[in-house]
């Protein structure tokens, strides 16, 4: 179980790839020996341990599965935890693990397992949510203020992990990079990385209308242009957050933004039909020279 989460992890820690390492911003796959002379140089001045860290980035530069060159559990543990938690600003990472309901005895004795290994093993804050595992009884639970149901919340581990809000895809976006859990954010980036035109785009940065509003995230911003482009999923078509959705978008009109909405599908399956459409309405809206 705990093998599993690391897998995961790590796949993860690759997707937020350059945030951890940002010196490497911009190094194609050509620059393997460059990436991992810069791991090494930040491991050199930080708690990262070199090796590990330079292989990761390697293969996240490569966008392939990482070289395992006989790092046990618990150096990939804790790399994975220095690297997640540089990579949200932070120095500590908090796991929250969903328990299904209708665990037989010994599966929630062996889910426990791993998350206690985690926890005091690998250095990571553990909160399990979900149904209360009855054939465990080292665990505190805590009832959630006006929480109905199973008990949501059991602590395991004690983390310092950042609170942030939560989003599709199960982690927090790097502000400066595509969401790691969004295949249309990576693939529209991949795209815009070979356009010269798409210079000066920042993905999932936070916006304030004013000092005492509440600030939202926008999937990608020209800030220059004031063009905010937004990529939305299916479950964007529901009353509660089409409505929330339109009252953002009026907030930045009247700030004099541009709202540009794609679905999920079509960044996908038409990414050049996009890129076209975002490359004539940037073009549009810088100035130029004069015609006639």
């Amino acid at each position: 179980m705990a093998g599993a989460v690391l897998d995961e992890l790590e796949t993860t820690a690759a997707g937020l790839y350059p945030a951890w390492l940002p010196e490497a911003e911009g190094i194609g796959p050509a620059g393997v020996r460059a990436v991992r002379v810069l791991a090494l140089r930040a491991a050199s001045t930080s708690r990262h341990f070199g090796p590990f860290l330079a292989d990761l980035a390697e293969s996240a530069l490569l966008r392939r599965p990482r070289r395992r060159p006989g790092f046990t559990p618990e150096v990939r543990a804790a790399g994975l935890l220095r690297v997640l938690a540089a990579a949200y600003g932070r120095l500590r990472v908090t796991i929250l693990v969903r328990v299904p309901a209708g665990l037989s005895a010994a599966e929630e004795r062996a889910l426990f397992a791993g998350c206690e290994w985690l926890a005091h093993r690998g250095g990571f804050g553990v909160l399990l949510a979900g149904a209360v595992l009855a054939a465990v009884d080292r665990v505190e639970v805590v009832r959630l203020p006006g929480a109905t149901g199973p008990a949501p919340a059991v602590p395991v581990a004690p983390g310092r992990g950042a609170p942030g809000r939560s989003v599709p895809g199960g982690s927090v976006p790097v502000a400066g990079a595509p969401h790691p859990g969004s295949a249309a954010e990576r693939k529209l980036e991949a795209a815009l990385a070979e356009c010269d035109w798409a210079a000066g785009r920042e993905w999932n940065q936070t916006y304030r209308p004013h000092p005492l509003a509440e600030e939202f995230r926008l999937d990608l911003l020209w800030r220059e242009e004031r063009c905010v482009v937004e990529i939305d999923g299916d479950d964007h078509r529901g009353a509660a957050k089409f409505a929330r959705d339109r009252r953002r978008d009026v907030r930045l009109q009247m700030d004099g933004y541009a709202v540009l909405r794609f679905t999920d599908s079509h960044v996908v399956t038409d990414t050049t039909s996009v890129v076209r459409q975002l490359e004539r309405f940037l073009r549009d809206r810088r100035p130029g020279p004069l015609k006639g």
